[in-house]
Formats: C-alpha cells, sequence, structure tokens
C-alpha cells in the first residue's frame, strides 16, 4: 500500500548489525532512505 508523496512515514522498526533501529530515532533530525536487495549475498 503506497501513501502519497509526503506523507509521514508509520513507524517502523528494523534489525541492523548496531542493534535495532526505529524511525522515530532519525525523525526530524535526519533523512531517513529504505534500500531492499533482495537476492544480494544470497551466492545466486
Amino acid at each position: 500500500m503506497a501513501g502519497a508523496v509526503g506523507q509521514t512515514a508509520p513507524e517502523f522498526t528494523l534489525p541492523s548489525t548496531d542493534g535495532d533501529i526505529t524511525l522515530s530515532q532519525y525523525r526530524g533530525q535526519k533523512h531517513v532512505v529504505l534500500s531492499f536487495h533482495v537476492f544480494d549475498f544470497t551466492g545466486g
């Protein structure tokens, strides 16, 4: 379900190598970009 341009993103938590990251940690401080690389690092 895609939102309109400029719409506020919903809160989320994702795992990282430094522990869990939540959007609220950066809201109002930095821009956040999500990039999904489905087949990277799979060897196929």
